[in-house]
């Protein structure tokens, strides 16, 4: 009996583990050697004793992203490209700026879970489940307002206020990666064939190649 429940913990544990969205540190820290040639899932590390207190540390985030662009907003992101010592801590952070009327577009986040606060502003924001409910859930957010994205599940966040919005959101992954749903379909290199992307939207090819030709 006592052999089944240890073989039952050993295995939660192991499922635990591998769900995991990055690798736990087996040491106080691991910062990333971005110069090493060792393929790894993610950075080798660079020796201990080489570390510095530079490899913890990010300023610029105080200062305004541009959003003069098509959507009306910028991602700036802090993640183990720009702090070596995030390596294998699965942690992050973004600094999100909104014009007035801008969004954030609709993408996903293949290796990391978000949460997300308000610091200026109004955001209508929402994510939709997988297949086959596509469930949205959406509200608006104010400042000091929290919500979570779960991982994987597309989501997006648009400034419904009337002046610039500011929010700041953590993510459980050191490089949690962001796929843009409208970039992915009709800006891939080389391009979806426009007949699948067509029949996929049920519309004319004459408007996927229009959208294409945006990207």
């Amino acid at each position: 009996m006592a052999a089944k429940f240890f073989l039952i913990a050993l295995l939660a544990l192991s499922f635990s583990r591998a769900r995991a969205p990055d690798p736990s540190q087996l040491q106080d820290f691991c910062v990333a050697d971005r110069t090493s040639q060792v393929f790894v899932n993610g950075f080798a590390c660079k020796d201990p004793k080489a570390a510095e207190v530079e490899d913890f540390f990010f300023s610029g985030l105080h200062m305004s992203g541009n959003t003069s662009n098509k959507q009306g907003s910028a991602v700036t992101a802090v993640n183990v490209a720009h702090i070596a010592g995030l390596n294998t801590l699965g942690i992050s952070l973004a600094r999100v700026d909104y014009a007035r009327y801008g969004q954030n577009p609709p993408h996903i986040h293949p290796r990391a879970s978000e949460i997300l606060t308000v610091v200026e502003g109004s955001l209508y924001v929402g994510f939709v489940t997988s297949n086959p409910e596509n469930k949205l859930f959406s509200k608006v957010l104010n400042k000091g307002d929290v919500f979570v994205f779960p991982q994987g599940l597309i989501h997006f966040q648009y400034n419904c206020g009337t002046k610039k919005a500011i929010a700041i959101a953590a993510l459980s992954s050191k490089n949690p990666g962001v796929i843009t749903i409208t970039n992915a379909v009709f800006g891939s290199k080389p391009s979806i064939s426009d007949d699948i992307i067509a029949k996929a939207f049920q519309v004319d090819k004459k408007i996927v190649d229009h959208i294409q030709a945006q990207f």
